[in-house]
């Protein structure tokens, strides 16, 4: 199978091709369009639940948009459809335009950063362009970022469970084929410290981390070596690196104990080993074992990574386990926790639970006669009724300096400090309230990014990316970020923005 035009700008949906022509033959192929990427509700993964989201996805989506482009070999592809009745299904005068015009040049994108929180139905992305090049963006816009923003919301999630503990990605061996890259690099933005994935962790900046699979000591006890000489030729290999996997036979009898063998022989010449690694059984009453051996050959420093399908509540359930069990083996249940390390894999990388985050792109507002028209879609759900327009958001934070609700504005409105700010919910009329100038303070969300196919903002490093992670969720209320039946975090409208919402769904139900 070739991969010719899989990377390129046929890396969309059929139907955004075929509407494209449609606006050309209306003479709307080159009219302003502006679109809003938002999603609906957090991730649910059954048994728990997010509370917030961490926006990713935006660098990668970015480098997509600077080659694609219809090229020659683009054009040919098109050409060669057919309809049902064998005749062109895209004309010689469209696919003209495409090949003079077609790349992304004229659009421009504006959004909340990578790497900060973001809310349900508040608009992460904003695209804005000619109406052919926006939508033909719409199905890489989601696939990119709706992804990205899935696996950096689970990171974030596992990096709070887990502490201060190392959390280390490991699932790219189970992630959807080149996903595995996107995955890796959500992971890193959402707080895990490293990847096994070595192509990315280093396209990130990160050292790829990683030990040896159950194979190696296979190897060794099909050859008549054991699992120690198993264990001695990795110490071999690697003096100042050695992490051993040692439950291949059985943790507690063999593969601590030879562990500690080699731990022994390699302080004898000078190297400091570095850990184990528990990939079976009870994580929790293990590691507690393990640490009481390790203490008592004088290894109280080693590392123990706990692996096998850990996530958020796995990791909080195996530290809980610990506090409550530690001390009835003589073991200070802290000291336990400090040296342990999260690899953290198919859970991780496949959003497990929840595998997909429900990003839409909708069509809100379309310029006509010098002006811009808002525009909106009904629907008998009420929460799938977008708000129309151009907007801007905010952030209003309480005086105890705590995000308190998400607001959005028409594009035209700057909230002041020193004024009251009205509130009032997106699709339930009753529910208003108002902020008085001491009550809250208030942050500007959205940054440009693209200005016309021009990068406006240098890329952020990883370290930039973690940061806005770590501050946005300082900012949240402790509800908010329960693992479990989390608070619901406030979206409002202001009042003009609402108002302009229920007149054009008036005017809708009239036409």
């Amino acid at each position: 199978m070739t991969t010719r035009f899989q990377h390129g700008i046929l890396f969309t949906d059929q139907y955004q091709l075929t509407m494209s022509q449609v606006y050309y033959r209306l003479g709307l192929h080159e009219r302003p369009a502006l679109f809003d990427h938002y999603f609906r509700s957090y991730p649910n993964y059954g048994a728990h639940a997010a509370g917030y989201a961490v926006a990713a996805g935006m660098q990668p989506l970015l480098e997509w948009m600077d080659t694609a482009r219809f090229g020659e070999g683009e054009i040919a592809a098109l050409s060669a459809m057919k309809g049902r009745t064998g005749q062109a299904l895209f004309s010689s005068d469209f696919l003209g335009w495409l090949r003079k015009y077609g790349d992304l040049r004229n659009v421009t994108i504006r959004g909340i950063p990578e790497g900060r929180v973001v809310h349900h139905t508040v608009p992460m992305t904003i695209v804005e362009g000619p109406l052919v090049l926006a939508q033909i963006l719409e199905t890489p816009l989601l696939n990119m970022l709706n992804f990205s923003t899935l696996i950096a919301t689970k990171a974030a999630r596992v990096r709070e469970s887990a502490g201060d503990g190392l959390f280390l990605e490991f699932g790219m061996r189970r992630a959807q084929g080149w996903g595995a890259n996107l995955a890796t690099r959500a992971a890193l933005i959402g707080g895990a410290d490293s990847s096994s994935n070595v192509g990315a962790a280093l396209d990130m900046g990160v050292q790829p981390s990683g030990t040896h699979a159950h194979s190696l000591v296979q190897t060794a006890m099909a050859l008549g070596m054991g699992e120690l000489g198993a264990f001695e030729a990795y110490a071999e290999a690697y003096p100042d690196d050695t992490l051993l996997l040692v439950d291949t036979i059985n943790t507690l009898e063999s593969g601590v104990p030879n562990a500690i063998k080699v731990f022994e022989k390699l302080r004898r010449q000078g190297h400091k080993p570095v850990g184990i690694r528990l990939d079976s059984g009870d994580l929790a009453y293990l590691s507690i074992q393990a640490a009481k051996m390790l203490n008592t050959a004088g290894f109280p420093d080693v590392s123990i990574v706990l692996s096998n399908n850990l996530d958020e509540l796995v990791i909080w359930q195996i530290l809980t386990q610990i506090r409550a069990e530690a001390p009835r083996y003589g073991l200070e249940a802290d000291a336990v926790i400090k040296r342990l390390v999260f690899g953290v894999g198919t859970h991780l990388v496949t959003s497990w639970g929840e595998p997909a985050l429900g990003g839409v792109y909708k069509l809100v507002s379309l310029f006509d006669r010098d002006t811009w028209k808002p525009a909106i879609k009904l629907s008998e759900n009420p929460q799938k009724t977008p708000t129309p327009g151009r907007k801007a958001a905010w952030r209003v934070y309480d005086s105890r300096g705590r995000a308190s609700a998400d607001v959005l504005t028409l594009d035209d409105e700057h909230p002041q400090q020193s004024e009251a700010l009205s509130l009032y919910h997106p699709t339930d009329s009753s529910k208003q309230r108002t902020l008085s100038p001491a009550d809250h303070t208030i942050e500007a969300l959205y940054a440009t990014v693209l200005d016309s196919g021009r990068r406006v903002v240098d890329v952020p490093d990883l370290a930039e990316l973690r940061e806005r992670r770590v501050r946005d969720l300082a900012r949240l209320d402790p509800g908010v970020l329960r693992l479990v039946n989390p608070h619901i975090y406030h979206v409002s409208l202001s009042q003009r923005l609402w108002e302009l919402k229920q007149n054009l769904i008036k005017e809708m139900r009239k036409g």
